[in-house]
Protein backbone atom coordinates (compact mmCIF):
# COMPACT_ATOMS: atom_id res chain seq x y z
CA UNK A 1 0.00 0.00 0.00
CA UNK A 2 2.75 2.31 0.56
CA UNK A 3 3.80 2.23 -2.65
CA UNK A 4 0.56 3.03 -3.98
CA UNK A 5 0.00 5.80 -1.85
CA UNK A 6 3.58 7.79 -2.58
CA UNK A 7 2.33 7.08 -6.59
CA UNK A 8 -0.99 8.26 -5.58
CA UNK A 9 1.14 11.49 -3.64
CA UNK A 10 3.38 12.08 -6.37
CA UNK A 11 0.73 12.10 -9.47
CA UNK A 12 -1.27 14.78 -7.35
CA UNK A 13 1.66 17.35 -7.47
CA UNK A 14 2.64 16.63 -10.77
CA UNK A 15 1.52 18.84 -13.53
CA UNK A 16 3.33 17.48 -16.78
CA UNK A 17 1.72 14.55 -18.34
CA UNK A 18 4.82 13.20 -19.61
CA UNK A 19 5.75 13.21 -16.25
CA UNK A 20 3.32 11.10 -15.10
CA UNK A 21 2.94 9.09 -17.80
CA UNK A 22 6.66 8.02 -16.21
CA UNK A 23 5.40 7.44 -13.27
CA UNK A 24 2.84 4.97 -13.42
CA UNK A 25 5.27 3.28 -16.10
CA UNK A 26 7.86 3.10 -13.79
CA UNK A 27 5.47 2.02 -10.94
CA UNK A 28 3.99 -0.51 -12.74
CA UNK A 29 7.62 -1.96 -13.90
CA UNK A 30 8.44 -2.37 -9.88
CA UNK A 31 5.50 -3.23 -8.26
CA UNK A 32 4.81 -6.86 -7.90
CA UNK A 33 1.81 -8.60 -9.02
CA UNK A 34 -1.41 -8.75 -8.50
CA UNK A 35 -0.39 -4.96 -6.54
CA UNK A 36 0.20 -3.53 -9.58
CA UNK A 37 -2.69 -4.46 -11.69
CA UNK A 38 -5.39 -3.74 -8.84
CA UNK A 39 -3.78 -0.17 -8.98
CA UNK A 40 -3.88 -0.19 -12.98
CA UNK A 41 -7.30 -1.18 -12.37
CA UNK A 42 -7.98 1.96 -9.91
CA UNK A 43 -6.33 4.26 -12.24
CA UNK A 44 -8.48 3.30 -15.47
CA UNK A 45 -11.81 3.21 -13.26
CA UNK A 46 -11.86 -1.07 -13.33
CA UNK A 47 -12.09 -1.08 -9.37
CA UNK A 48 -14.78 0.18 -7.79
CA UNK A 49 -16.55 -0.16 -4.19
CA UNK A 50 -19.98 -0.14 -3.48
CA UNK A 51 -20.23 -0.21 0.65
CA UNK A 52 -17.20 2.59 0.74
CA UNK A 53 -19.55 5.59 0.94
CA UNK A 54 -18.44 9.37 1.72
CA UNK A 55 -20.99 9.30 4.79
CA UNK A 56 -19.78 5.99 5.93
CA UNK A 57 -16.19 7.58 5.94
CA UNK A 58 -17.49 10.67 7.53
CA UNK A 59 -19.73 8.99 10.30
CA UNK A 60 -16.28 6.81 10.85
CA UNK A 61 -14.34 9.81 11.33
CA UNK A 62 -16.62 11.70 13.09
CA UNK A 63 -16.79 8.80 16.35
CA UNK A 64 -13.27 9.63 16.64
CA UNK A 65 -13.04 13.56 16.49
CA UNK A 66 -15.24 16.36 17.70
CA UNK A 67 -18.19 16.69 14.14
CA UNK A 68 -17.89 20.56 14.60
CA UNK A 69 -14.22 20.85 14.59
CA UNK A 70 -14.11 18.08 11.54
CA UNK A 71 -16.81 20.21 9.84
CA UNK A 72 -14.28 23.52 10.26
CA UNK A 73 -11.36 21.26 8.90
CA UNK A 74 -13.62 20.48 5.90
CA UNK A 75 -14.68 23.72 4.85
CA UNK A 76 -10.93 25.02 4.97
CA UNK A 77 -9.44 21.74 3.59
CA UNK A 78 -12.17 20.83 0.69
CA UNK A 79 -11.40 17.27 0.31
CA UNK A 80 -13.23 14.61 2.15
CA UNK A 81 -10.29 12.18 1.78
CA UNK A 82 -7.49 14.72 2.64
CA UNK A 83 -9.33 15.87 5.64
CA UNK A 84 -9.65 12.47 7.26
CA UNK A 85 -6.28 11.66 6.12
CA UNK A 86 -4.80 14.66 7.95
CA UNK A 87 -7.27 14.86 11.31
CA UNK A 88 -7.26 11.00 11.97
CA UNK A 89 -6.55 10.36 15.49
CA UNK A 90 -4.88 6.78 15.31
CA UNK A 91 -4.89 4.49 18.65
CA UNK A 92 -1.78 3.12 19.58
CA UNK A 93 -0.98 -1.11 18.99
CA UNK A 94 -2.41 -0.83 15.17
CA UNK A 95 -1.77 -3.84 13.11
CA UNK A 96 0.81 -3.97 10.35
CA UNK A 97 -0.01 -1.64 6.98
CA UNK A 98 -2.03 -3.26 4.75
CA UNK A 99 -0.84 -4.20 1.21
CA UNK A 100 -2.83 -2.80 -1.74
CA UNK A 101 -3.71 -6.30 -2.94
CA UNK A 102 -4.47 -7.73 0.93
CA UNK A 103 -7.31 -4.64 0.92
CA UNK A 104 -8.98 -5.30 -2.12
CA UNK A 105 -9.46 -9.27 -1.65
CA UNK A 106 -10.44 -8.22 1.62
CA UNK A 107 -13.28 -6.00 0.80
CA UNK A 108 -14.27 -7.69 -2.31
CA UNK A 109 -15.41 -10.64 -0.03
CA UNK A 110 -16.47 -8.52 3.03
CA UNK A 111 -19.86 -8.28 3.85
CA UNK A 112 -21.06 -4.46 3.35
CA UNK A 113 -21.52 -3.71 7.22
CA UNK A 114 -17.83 -5.05 7.92
CA UNK A 115 -16.53 -2.24 5.50
CA UNK A 116 -16.44 0.60 8.15
CA UNK A 117 -14.65 -1.85 10.96
CA UNK A 118 -11.90 -2.74 8.08
CA UNK A 119 -11.32 0.73 7.18
CA UNK A 120 -11.05 2.47 10.83
CA UNK A 121 -8.27 -0.81 11.23
CA UNK A 122 -6.47 0.24 8.24
CA UNK A 123 -6.31 3.68 8.64
CA UNK A 124 -5.15 3.52 12.45
CA UNK A 125 -2.19 1.16 10.70
CA UNK A 126 -1.35 3.72 8.00
CA UNK A 127 0.58 6.97 8.21
CA UNK A 128 -1.42 10.68 6.51
CA UNK A 129 -0.23 9.53 3.11
CA UNK A 130 -1.34 6.25 3.58
CA UNK A 131 -4.67 7.20 5.06
CA UNK A 132 -5.44 9.80 2.03
CA UNK A 133 -4.75 7.02 -0.87
CA UNK A 134 -6.47 4.43 1.04
CA UNK A 135 -9.81 6.64 0.70
CA UNK A 136 -9.37 7.79 -2.70
CA UNK A 137 -9.19 4.07 -3.35
CA UNK A 138 -12.21 3.00 -1.48
CA UNK A 139 -14.26 6.15 -3.13
CA UNK A 140 -13.22 6.20 -6.87
CA UNK A 141 -12.55 9.59 -6.54
CA UNK A 142 -8.47 9.26 -6.93
CA UNK A 143 -8.21 12.70 -8.69
CA UNK A 144 -4.72 12.93 -9.68
CA UNK A 145 -4.49 13.78 -13.44
CA UNK A 146 -4.35 10.80 -15.02
CA UNK A 147 -7.36 9.35 -17.36
CA UNK A 148 -7.68 6.21 -18.34
CA UNK A 149 -6.05 6.24 -21.59
CA UNK A 150 -2.84 7.73 -20.02
CA UNK A 151 -2.71 4.55 -17.72
CA UNK A 152 -3.33 2.28 -20.90
CA UNK A 153 -0.06 4.31 -22.69
CA UNK A 154 1.81 3.53 -19.31
CA UNK A 155 1.02 0.22 -19.72
CA UNK A 156 2.35 -0.16 -23.53
CA UNK A 157 5.27 1.89 -22.75
CA UNK A 158 6.32 -0.74 -19.95
CA UNK A 159 6.33 -3.34 -23.27
CA UNK A 160 9.42 -1.05 -24.58
CA UNK A 161 11.97 -2.08 -21.68
CA UNK A 162 10.99 -5.81 -22.72
CA UNK A 163 11.99 -5.44 -26.08
CA UNK A 164 8.76 -5.22 -27.11
CA UNK A 165 6.97 -2.57 -29.27
CA UNK A 166 3.11 -2.25 -28.38
CA UNK A 167 1.07 0.96 -29.52
CA UNK A 168 -1.70 1.93 -27.11
CA UNK A 169 -3.97 1.08 -29.57
CA UNK A 170 -3.47 -2.58 -29.47
CA UNK A 171 -3.59 -2.28 -25.33
CA UNK A 172 -7.05 -0.75 -25.99
CA UNK A 173 -8.16 -3.55 -28.42
CA UNK A 174 -7.68 -5.95 -26.21
CA UNK A 175 -8.29 -4.56 -23.02
CA UNK A 176 -12.23 -6.03 -22.46
CA UNK A 177 -10.62 -9.28 -23.03
CA UNK A 178 -8.66 -9.14 -19.74
CA UNK A 179 -9.67 -8.90 -16.16
CA UNK A 180 -8.19 -6.81 -13.15
CA UNK A 181 -5.34 -7.92 -11.91
CA UNK A 182 -4.48 -8.11 -15.63
CA UNK A 183 -2.06 -11.12 -15.26
CA UNK A 184 -2.39 -12.04 -19.01
CA UNK A 185 -2.02 -8.61 -19.86
CA UNK A 186 1.29 -8.36 -18.25
CA UNK A 187 2.46 -11.17 -19.35
CA UNK A 188 1.87 -10.09 -22.65
CA UNK A 189 3.61 -7.00 -22.58
CA UNK A 190 6.75 -8.60 -20.67
CA UNK A 191 6.90 -10.97 -23.56
CA UNK A 192 6.44 -13.68 -21.24
CA UNK A 193 3.28 -14.66 -22.99
CA UNK A 194 0.85 -14.34 -25.66
CA UNK A 195 -0.75 -11.59 -27.08
CA UNK A 196 -4.64 -11.92 -24.96
CA UNK A 197 -6.93 -12.46 -28.01
CA UNK A 198 -9.36 -9.70 -28.69
CA UNK A 199 -11.72 -11.42 -30.89
CA UNK A 200 -14.68 -11.52 -28.23
CA UNK A 201 -18.34 -10.87 -29.57
CA UNK A 202 -19.16 -7.60 -28.57
CA UNK A 203 -16.08 -5.80 -27.48
CA UNK A 204 -14.98 -2.21 -27.52
CA UNK A 205 -12.65 -0.74 -30.70
CA UNK A 206 -10.50 2.06 -30.07
CA UNK A 207 -11.78 5.39 -30.84
CA UNK A 208 -11.00 7.41 -34.24
CA UNK A 209 -10.62 11.00 -32.63
CA UNK A 210 -10.13 14.00 -35.32
CA UNK A 211 -7.66 16.54 -35.06
CA UNK A 212 -8.73 20.40 -34.38
CA UNK A 213 -8.47 22.31 -37.58
CA UNK A 214 -5.98 25.22 -38.10
CA UNK A 215 -7.54 27.21 -40.55
CA UNK A 216 -5.09 29.39 -41.44
CA UNK A 217 -2.41 26.64 -42.15
CA UNK A 218 -5.05 23.73 -42.86
CA UNK A 219 -7.06 24.65 -45.80
CA UNK A 220 -4.32 26.43 -47.67
CA UNK A 221 -2.82 22.69 -48.25
CA UNK A 222 -5.65 20.59 -48.41
CA UNK A 223 -7.96 19.93 -51.33
CA UNK A 224 -11.47 20.23 -50.74
CA UNK A 225 -12.13 16.72 -53.40
CA UNK A 226 -10.31 15.03 -50.88
CA UNK A 227 -12.88 15.21 -48.02
CA UNK A 228 -16.37 14.38 -46.78
CA UNK A 229 -18.02 16.96 -44.52
CA UNK A 230 -20.97 16.06 -41.91
CA UNK A 231 -21.68 17.94 -39.04
CA UNK A 232 -20.09 17.21 -35.89
CA UNK A 233 -23.58 16.72 -33.44
CA UNK A 234 -23.76 17.93 -30.05
CA UNK A 235 -24.08 14.47 -27.78
CA UNK A 236 -21.96 12.08 -26.59
CA UNK A 237 -19.72 9.98 -28.91
CA UNK A 238 -20.50 5.97 -28.58
CA UNK A 239 -19.99 2.81 -29.82
CA UNK A 240 -22.96 0.72 -30.48
CA UNK A 241 -21.58 -3.21 -30.69
CA UNK A 242 -23.98 -6.26 -31.41
CA UNK A 243 -22.67 -9.31 -32.58
CA UNK A 244 -23.61 -12.97 -32.19
CA UNK A 245 -26.28 -12.23 -29.44
CA UNK A 246 -24.12 -10.05 -27.70
CA UNK A 247 -25.33 -6.19 -27.38
CA UNK A 248 -22.89 -3.25 -26.08
CA UNK A 249 -22.91 0.21 -25.84
CA UNK A 250 -19.61 2.00 -24.91
CA UNK A 251 -18.53 5.90 -24.12
CA UNK A 252 -15.53 6.85 -26.46
CA UNK A 253 -13.27 5.69 -23.97
CA UNK A 254 -14.84 2.11 -23.56
CA UNK A 255 -16.46 2.13 -20.52
CA UNK A 256 -19.46 0.39 -21.07
CA UNK A 257 -23.28 2.07 -20.55
CA UNK A 258 -25.49 -0.22 -21.64
CA UNK A 259 -27.04 -0.15 -18.69
CA UNK A 260 -28.45 3.25 -18.47
CA UNK A 261 -30.21 2.83 -22.09
CA UNK A 262 -31.51 -0.52 -22.56
CA UNK A 263 -34.93 0.91 -25.05
CA UNK A 264 -31.90 1.93 -27.26
CA UNK A 265 -30.41 -1.81 -26.77
CA UNK A 266 -33.49 -3.18 -27.27
CA UNK A 267 -34.38 -1.45 -30.05
CA UNK A 268 -31.12 -1.88 -32.39
CA UNK A 269 -31.51 -4.87 -34.69
CA UNK A 270 -28.02 -4.80 -36.79
CA UNK A 271 -25.28 -6.68 -37.10
CA UNK A 272 -22.13 -5.02 -36.39
CA UNK A 273 -20.40 -2.03 -34.62
CA UNK A 274 -21.86 1.57 -35.07
CA UNK A 275 -19.91 4.66 -34.14
CA UNK A 276 -21.76 7.59 -33.67
CA UNK A 277 -23.35 10.21 -31.66
CA UNK A 278 -25.69 9.44 -28.57
CA UNK A 279 -28.61 11.96 -28.90
CA UNK A 280 -32.35 12.72 -27.52
CA UNK A 281 -33.88 11.96 -31.05
CA UNK A 282 -37.66 12.30 -31.36
CA UNK A 283 -38.93 12.07 -35.10
CA UNK A 284 -35.40 12.40 -36.17
CA UNK A 285 -35.41 15.89 -34.39
CA UNK A 286 -32.31 16.33 -32.10
CA UNK A 287 -33.36 17.33 -28.56
CA UNK A 288 -30.94 19.68 -26.37
CA UNK A 289 -27.64 18.57 -25.06
CA UNK A 290 -29.82 19.22 -21.55
CA UNK A 291 -32.46 16.29 -22.09
CA UNK A 292 -29.51 13.74 -22.90
CA UNK A 293 -27.74 15.01 -19.72
CA UNK A 294 -31.04 13.81 -17.49
CA UNK A 295 -29.89 10.02 -18.62
CA UNK A 296 -26.16 10.70 -18.40
CA UNK A 297 -24.22 9.51 -15.28
CA UNK A 298 -26.97 6.85 -14.50
CA UNK A 299 -26.85 3.23 -13.84
CA UNK A 300 -30.32 2.49 -14.64
CA UNK A 301 -33.16 4.13 -16.12
CA UNK A 302 -36.71 4.68 -14.78
CA UNK A 303 -39.67 4.05 -17.69
CA UNK A 304 -40.88 7.15 -17.22
CA UNK A 305 -37.35 8.60 -17.87
CA UNK A 306 -37.23 6.73 -21.12
CA UNK A 307 -39.95 7.71 -22.46
CA UNK A 308 -39.88 11.33 -21.87
CA UNK A 309 -36.05 11.34 -23.60
CA UNK A 310 -35.64 8.34 -25.68
CA UNK A 311 -32.44 7.90 -26.46
CA UNK A 312 -31.26 7.39 -30.38
CA UNK A 313 -27.87 7.46 -32.31
CA UNK A 314 -26.70 9.13 -35.14
CA UNK A 315 -24.30 6.95 -37.14
CA UNK A 316 -21.05 8.29 -38.18
CA UNK A 317 -18.67 5.43 -39.18
CA UNK A 318 -19.40 1.56 -39.63
CA UNK A 319 -16.58 -0.71 -37.69
CA UNK A 320 -17.71 -3.94 -38.73
CA UNK A 321 -20.70 -5.48 -40.16
CA UNK A 322 -21.59 -8.91 -40.82
CA UNK A 323 -19.16 -9.28 -43.80
CA UNK A 324 -16.21 -8.89 -41.49
CA UNK A 325 -14.22 -5.71 -40.19
CA UNK A 326 -13.86 -2.92 -41.76
CA UNK A 327 -11.52 -0.67 -40.37
CA UNK A 328 -8.96 -1.19 -42.72
CA UNK A 329 -11.17 -0.02 -45.81
CA UNK A 330 -11.49 3.43 -46.98
CA UNK A 331 -14.20 5.63 -45.73
CA UNK A 332 -16.25 5.88 -48.52
CA UNK A 333 -16.45 2.33 -48.34
CA UNK A 334 -17.63 2.24 -45.10
CA UNK A 335 -19.28 5.21 -45.63
CA UNK A 336 -21.73 2.92 -48.21
CA UNK A 337 -21.40 0.12 -46.04
CA UNK A 338 -22.89 2.08 -43.25
CA UNK A 339 -25.76 3.67 -45.48
CA UNK A 340 -27.24 0.64 -46.23
CA UNK A 341 -26.42 -0.70 -42.86
CA UNK A 342 -28.82 2.10 -41.36
CA UNK A 343 -31.48 1.44 -44.13
CA UNK A 344 -32.20 -1.94 -43.42
CA UNK A 345 -32.20 -1.73 -39.80
CA UNK A 346 -35.47 1.22 -39.72
CA UNK A 347 -36.96 2.22 -36.74
CA UNK A 348 -36.48 5.70 -34.49
CA UNK A 349 -33.56 5.15 -32.87
CA UNK A 350 -31.07 4.63 -35.27
CA UNK A 351 -30.32 7.22 -38.38
CA UNK A 352 -27.55 8.48 -40.16
CA UNK A 353 -25.82 11.96 -40.00
CA UNK A 354 -25.74 13.17 -43.25
CA UNK A 355 -22.99 14.45 -45.49
CA UNK A 356 -22.98 18.19 -46.26
CA UNK A 357 -22.19 18.73 -49.82
CA UNK A 358 -19.76 21.68 -51.00
CA UNK A 359 -16.75 21.99 -53.12
CA UNK A 360 -14.61 25.01 -51.97
CA UNK A 361 -13.98 25.37 -48.08
CA UNK A 362 -15.19 29.16 -48.86
CA UNK A 363 -18.71 27.39 -49.56
CA UNK A 364 -17.95 25.28 -46.33
CA UNK A 365 -17.37 28.18 -44.54
CA UNK A 366 -20.90 29.51 -45.09
CA UNK A 367 -22.18 26.16 -44.20
CA UNK A 368 -20.48 26.08 -40.80
CA UNK A 369 -21.63 29.76 -40.19
CA UNK A 370 -25.07 28.89 -40.29
CA UNK A 371 -26.23 25.52 -37.96
CA UNK A 372 -28.11 22.49 -39.40
CA UNK A 373 -31.97 23.38 -40.74
CA UNK A 374 -34.04 22.36 -37.92
CA UNK A 375 -31.24 21.75 -35.08
CA UNK A 376 -29.41 25.01 -34.60
CA UNK A 377 -28.30 24.19 -31.16
CA UNK A 378 -27.58 20.47 -32.00
CA UNK A 379 -24.24 21.04 -34.10
CA UNK A 380 -20.86 22.11 -32.83
CA UNK A 381 -19.44 22.59 -36.13
CA UNK A 382 -18.02 20.19 -38.62
CA UNK A 383 -16.00 17.35 -39.06
CA UNK A 384 -13.83 16.87 -42.47
CA UNK A 385 -12.82 12.90 -43.38
CA UNK A 386 -10.99 11.99 -46.09
CA UNK A 387 -12.58 9.71 -48.37
CA UNK A 388 -9.34 7.51 -48.35
CA UNK A 389 -8.88 7.22 -44.86
CA UNK A 390 -9.05 3.72 -43.43
CA UNK A 391 -10.42 3.80 -39.28
CA UNK A 392 -7.15 4.02 -37.09
CA UNK A 393 -7.24 4.62 -33.64
CA UNK A 394 -6.33 7.48 -31.63
CA UNK A 395 -5.99 11.04 -33.18
CA UNK A 396 -3.63 10.44 -36.53
CA UNK A 397 -2.41 13.84 -38.36
CA UNK A 398 -4.37 14.34 -41.40
CA UNK A 399 -7.38 11.89 -41.81
CA UNK A 400 -9.80 13.77 -39.75
CA UNK A 401 -10.45 17.65 -38.49
CA UNK A 402 -12.98 19.31 -36.32
CA UNK A 403 -14.04 22.36 -37.09
CA UNK A 404 -15.83 23.76 -34.83
CA UNK A 405 -17.89 27.02 -34.66
CA UNK A 406 -16.83 29.91 -32.92
CA UNK A 407 -17.55 30.29 -28.98
CA UNK A 408 -20.06 32.46 -27.93
CA UNK A 409 -18.81 35.23 -25.40
CA UNK A 410 -20.02 37.01 -22.36
CA UNK A 411 -19.24 39.62 -19.65
CA UNK A 412 -20.05 38.13 -16.36
CA UNK A 413 -18.80 38.90 -12.86
CA UNK A 414 -17.59 36.81 -10.22
CA UNK A 415 -19.95 35.66 -7.20
CA UNK A 416 -19.25 32.75 -5.62
CA UNK A 417 -16.24 30.42 -5.22
CA UNK A 418 -15.31 26.77 -4.27
CA UNK A 419 -12.27 24.85 -4.07
CA UNK A 420 -11.29 22.29 -6.48
CA UNK A 421 -9.86 18.82 -6.19
CA UNK A 422 -6.61 17.14 -7.02
CA UNK A 423 -3.51 19.61 -6.82
CA UNK A 424 -6.11 22.31 -7.37
CA UNK A 425 -7.52 21.40 -3.43
CA UNK A 426 -5.98 24.14 -1.88
CA UNK A 427 -7.25 27.04 -4.10
CA UNK A 428 -10.38 28.24 -4.91
CA UNK A 429 -10.85 27.29 -8.32
CA UNK A 430 -14.19 27.12 -9.48
CA UNK A 431 -16.46 30.21 -10.04
CA UNK A 432 -19.98 30.80 -10.26
CA UNK A 433 -20.89 34.14 -12.14
CA UNK A 434 -23.27 35.95 -13.03
CA UNK A 435 -25.06 38.71 -15.51
CA UNK A 436 -26.99 41.98 -14.42
CA UNK A 437 -31.19 41.38 -14.58
CA UNK A 438 -32.92 44.30 -12.88
CA UNK A 439 -30.01 45.57 -10.83
CA UNK A 440 -29.25 42.28 -9.13
CA UNK A 441 -26.62 39.70 -10.62
CA UNK A 442 -28.11 36.63 -11.24
CA UNK A 443 -26.18 33.06 -11.64
CA UNK A 444 -25.92 31.75 -15.08
CA UNK A 445 -23.24 29.24 -14.73
CA UNK A 446 -20.29 28.04 -12.98
CA UNK A 447 -16.57 27.63 -14.35
CA UNK A 448 -13.01 26.21 -13.31
CA UNK A 449 -10.94 26.09 -16.51
CA UNK A 450 -9.62 28.26 -19.43
CA UNK A 451 -6.98 30.23 -16.71
CA UNK A 452 -3.16 29.41 -16.01
CA UNK A 453 -1.73 28.28 -13.19
CA UNK A 454 -0.67 32.24 -12.43
CA UNK A 455 -4.26 33.25 -13.25
CA UNK A 456 -5.62 30.70 -10.79
CA UNK A 457 -2.84 31.75 -7.94
CA UNK A 458 -4.35 35.82 -9.07
CA UNK A 459 -7.51 34.31 -8.89
CA UNK A 460 -7.44 33.01 -5.47
CA UNK A 461 -6.11 35.70 -3.67
CA UNK A 462 -8.89 37.74 -5.13
CA UNK A 463 -11.40 35.30 -3.83
CA UNK A 464 -9.59 35.33 -0.25
CA UNK A 465 -9.09 39.08 0.07
CA UNK A 466 -13.07 39.98 -1.36
CA UNK A 467 -14.82 36.87 0.87
CA UNK A 468 -18.26 38.88 2.21
CA UNK A 469 -19.51 35.78 3.60
CA UNK A 470 -19.17 31.40 3.79
CA UNK A 471 -21.56 28.69 2.89
CA UNK A 472 -19.63 25.46 4.02
CA UNK A 473 -16.85 25.36 1.40
CA UNK A 474 -18.55 27.89 -0.77
CA UNK A 475 -17.06 31.97 -0.73
CA UNK A 476 -19.54 34.34 -1.33
CA UNK A 477 -17.02 37.34 -3.17
CA UNK A 478 -17.95 41.12 -3.08
CA UNK A 479 -20.08 41.76 -6.26
CA UNK A 480 -21.70 45.07 -6.93
CA UNK A 481 -22.26 47.93 -9.18
CA UNK A 482 -19.33 49.53 -7.50
CA UNK A 483 -16.99 46.20 -7.13
CA UNK A 484 -16.53 43.27 -8.97
CA UNK A 485 -14.25 41.21 -10.83
CA UNK A 486 -15.93 40.73 -14.66
CA UNK A 487 -14.82 37.25 -16.63
CA UNK A 488 -14.88 37.12 -20.43
CA UNK A 489 -16.62 33.38 -19.97
CA UNK A 490 -16.72 31.48 -23.65
CA UNK A 491 -19.43 29.01 -24.15
CA UNK A 492 -21.20 26.90 -27.17
CA UNK A 493 -24.82 27.08 -26.37
CA UNK A 494 -27.55 28.06 -24.80
CA UNK A 495 -30.66 25.98 -23.28
CA UNK A 496 -33.58 26.95 -20.99
CA UNK A 497 -33.28 24.97 -17.44
CA UNK A 498 -35.53 25.06 -14.57
CA UNK A 499 -32.86 24.36 -12.41
CA UNK A 500 -31.44 27.58 -12.64
CA UNK A 501 -32.50 30.38 -11.40
CA UNK A 502 -31.86 32.84 -14.46
CA UNK A 503 -34.11 30.29 -16.73
CA UNK A 504 -30.83 29.23 -18.83
CA UNK A 505 -27.96 26.90 -19.09
CA UNK A 506 -24.77 27.03 -20.20
CA UNK A 507 -22.82 24.41 -22.49
CA UNK A 508 -18.93 24.40 -21.72
CA UNK A 509 -18.70 27.68 -19.84
CA UNK A 510 -14.93 28.15 -19.55
CA UNK A 511 -12.89 31.76 -19.02
CA UNK A 512 -11.91 32.91 -21.78
CA UNK A 513 -10.29 36.39 -20.55
CA UNK A 514 -10.20 38.22 -16.69
CA UNK A 515 -11.34 41.14 -17.31
CA UNK A 516 -9.52 43.01 -14.66
CA UNK A 517 -10.24 46.45 -16.25
CA UNK A 518 -14.05 46.36 -16.79
CA UNK A 519 -15.78 47.66 -13.98
CA UNK A 520 -18.11 45.19 -12.95
CA UNK A 521 -21.67 47.83 -13.95
CA UNK A 522 -20.28 47.21 -17.81
CA UNK A 523 -20.79 43.19 -17.09
CA UNK A 524 -23.68 41.88 -19.71
CA UNK A 525 -27.33 41.88 -18.65
CA UNK A 526 -29.40 38.74 -18.48
CA UNK A 527 -31.75 39.84 -21.82
CA UNK A 528 -28.91 40.07 -23.90
CA UNK A 529 -28.58 35.94 -23.27
CA UNK A 530 -32.32 35.57 -23.91
CA UNK A 531 -32.82 37.14 -27.06
CA UNK A 532 -29.51 35.11 -28.44
CA UNK A 533 -31.35 31.68 -26.55
CA UNK A 534 -34.98 33.01 -28.08
CA UNK A 535 -32.86 33.25 -31.55
CA UNK A 536 -31.63 29.56 -31.20
CA UNK A 537 -34.98 28.47 -30.35
CA UNK A 538 -36.59 30.52 -33.68
CA UNK A 539 -34.10 28.67 -35.76
CA UNK A 540 -35.21 25.13 -34.26
CA UNK A 541 -38.72 25.34 -34.79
Amino acid sequence: MRAFAALLDRLSFTPSRNAKLTLVRDYLRTAPDPERGWALAALTGDLTFHAAKPAMIRKAVESRLDPVLFGWSYDFVGDLAETTALVWPARPGANREPELDEVVDTLRAAHPAATPGLLEGWMDALDATGRWALLKLLTGELRVGVSARLAKQAAADLARGYGQAVALSEVEEVWHAVEPPYAELFAWLEGRGERPDPDRPGRFRPTMLAQPLDEGVDLARLDPADYAAEWKWDGIRVQAVREAGVSRLYSRTGEEISGAFPDLMAALSFEGVIDGELLVLRDGRVGAFAELQQRLNRKTASSALMERYPAGIRAYDLLADAQGDARALPFAERRARLESCVAHHGGPRLDLSPLVPFTSWAELAEIRAEPPPGDPQSAEGLMLKRWDSPYEAGRPKGPWFKWKREAYLVDAVMMYAQRGHGRRSSYYSDYTFGVWNAGELTPVGKAYSGITDEELRQLDKFVRDHTVQRYGPVRAVRADRGFGLVLEIAFEGLQRSTRHRSGVAMRFPRINRIRWDKPAAEADELGALERLLARMEAGRA
